[in-house]
């Protein structure tokens, strides 16, 4: 590998290791002309489809843009790194294994509805109001009610619930 330093054409591997993901090799590389020392980082490149957007339009898959909507969705919201990275990966693996050249983008937004329904209630609804363009508060009101229908028995405690039960709209309880 050249240096991007002197660009000389040789350098050595100094060390290697995992990233902390262990998605990526973390390569500590020396220049053996100027001596300078730099990082490369080496990932497995995935097959995936091409997406087919709501208009019709084909494009290349890309994983920057599904980490993003997730990271939008999930903004400010107690959710660890490591569950949010775990939910990606397994995201990936699904796009990539499956067999069409082509899958409708509509496909990949269910995926991540799913992924975010396990890791935030909250999130969900997010990515679920702008993907599924909400118009009104009643769709907001439906899908959290489907939600509450579907709570697991083991519920995550860092989420309040979403709709305060027996409790007339509007009225709170005191703190």
């Amino acid at each position: 590998m050249w240096c991007p330093f002197c660009n000389h054409e040789n350098t050595r591997v100094v060390d290697s290791r995992l990233t902390r993901d262990g998605m990526q090799i973390r390569r500590r590389r020396q220049c053996e002309k100027c001596g300078s020392r730099f990082n490369t980082y080496e990932g497995p490149e995935l097959k995936a489809p091409r997406i087919i957007k709501a208009n019709g339009a084909r494009q290349a898959f890309s994983e920057e843009k599904l980490r993003a909507g997730m990271m939008r969705a999930l903004e400010k919201r107690p959710v660890e790194t490591r569950e949010v990275e775990r939910s990606i990966r397994s995201l990936l693996r699904e796009i990539s294994s499956v067999d069409d050249s082509e899958i409708p983008s509509s496909l990949i937004g269910e995926w991540v509805m799913r992924e975010l329904s396990k890791l935030d209630h909250v999130a969900y609804i997010r990515f679920a109001s702008v993907y599924k363009r909400f118009e009104d508060v009643q769709a907001f009101r439906d899908v959290i009610e489907s939600l509450e229908r579907k709570a697991p028995a083991d519920k995550d405690l860092r989420q309040i619930p979403l709709l305060e039960t027996g409790r007339p709209p509007g009225k709170r309880h005191k703190q």
